[in-house]
């Protein structure tokens, strides 16, 4: 089996990213984006999911945190992409329910290349909401639907219950990972694509 390891950058006038990723790895994370909580929920995608993960990014963030948020995640997604390979023995799909306190959240993923992003639930206000001192409620939408359409996934994430911001955030990234670890293991008994189509 060929290693599922891709190293991407990106480079803007808004930002510089550097992603590296390792999807049989075991959960080992290194990152680096400026944006302090944002380092937290994707150091627990790294960690939950037992992808190895490292990124590593400069951006304008003396203006917003936005511009550094949204190419991390564009990064990631190519990054992840470029992992999977040809997809061959995949699982393909993936189930994740992740609870934080009062906070649960469910994602569900397919990895077909077809992407799309669905996310709901969330309590009104959650947008608005300043977490960490730079990182608002609304870049996590935004941050699945870049990772979704630029790693070729389909994600639904949908906030079951919650109440406080950071908790459902929190339980919205440690949701992804559980379902990335699912849908990214290799099974045994798949031979070739996990596809009627016969290519992913």
């Amino acid at each position: 089996m060929s290693q599922r390891i891709a190293t991407v950058s990106r480079e803007t006038s808004e930002s510089q990213v550097k992603v590296t990723i390792n999807l049989d790895g075991t959960g080992a994370t290194q990152i680096a984006t400026g944006v302090p909580f944002y380092d937290h929920m994707l150091t627990a995608l790294g960690r939950h999911s037992l992808i190895d993960l490292e990124v590593e990014s400069m951006g304008d963030i003396h203006i917003d945190a936005h511009h550094t948020v949204e190419d991390a995640a564009i990064t990631l997604g190519w990054a992840l992409k470029e992992a999977l390979g040809d997809k061959r023995g995949l699982r393909r799909y993936g189930t994740g329910f992740a609870p934080l306190d009062e906070a649960l959240a469910r994602a569900v993923v397919d990895l077909a290349g077809r992407p799309y992003c669905v996310c709901s639930g969330e309590p009104a206000g959650q947008e608005y909401h300043l977490i960490g001192g730079q990182f608002t409620g609304s870049l996590t939408q935004h941050v699945f639907e870049s990772f979704s359409f630029n790693a070729g996934i389909c994600l639904h994430m949908t906030l079951l219950d919650g109440r406080d911001p950071h908790h459902i955030v929190e339980a919205q990234f440690k949701a992804l990972a559980l379902a990335l670890r699912e849908a990214v293991a290799l099974d045994p008994r798949v031979t070739g694509v996990p596809s009627t189509k016969g290519s992913l």
